[in-house]
């Protein structure tokens, strides 16, 4: 009988000893999320300390791209041909303000879609911001939509400020 009576205190000391380290293993966890949130709190300052550096890099009027007119080739696969276009944008505080597009068709659907594009890509750029151009489809073309993209990019760092 004694044996029964002293077998349950091994089990408590022992939950008491896990609940123990628990809390301190807790505690530890606590300081380590404090001293992570702090990292982030500094890193989070650093941040923003660094993006007022870049925004020197702009104009007076706050652009990041110099004002003036550009040109760039984009290329994009078709089933039948790799074709290019030629883009020629106009930019003014980083809005594009006059588009141009030409292509050289290799392929006679090439030549359609390319036309079609051109007759609708100002509707789509003219008056927007650069940086939120991303054109996916001009009057069911969307092919074409990619070596456009290209060009967009390729005038992105070349006006760069």
């Amino acid at each position: 009988m004694i044996r029964d009576t002293l077998a349950p205190r091994p089990l408590r000391i022992s939950a008491a000893l896990i609940g123990v380290a628990g809390t301190l293993a807790l505690a530890g966890c606590s300081t380590a999320a404090a001293d992570t949130t702090d990292a982030a709190s500094t890193e989070a300052s650093s941040s923003t300390e660094s993006s007022t550096d870049t925004s020197a890099g702009t104009d007076a009027s706050g652009a990041a791209y110099v004002d003036g007119t550009y040109t760039a080739t984009g290329s994009y696969q078709t089933p039948e041909s790799v074709e290019t276009i030629e883009v020629t944008i106009t930019l003014a505080d980083d809005i594009i303000t006059a588009v141009e597009v030409s292509g050289d068709p290799q392929a006679s659907e090439s030549e359609r879609y390319q036309s079609e594009f051109i007759g609708g890509i100002d509707d789509e750029v003219v008056g927007q911001n650069i940086d939120d151009i991303s054109v996916d489809r001009v009057a069911g073309s969307s092919l074409t939509s990619g070596g456009f993209n290209d060009a967009i990019d390729a005038i992105k760092d070349e006006a760069a400020a």
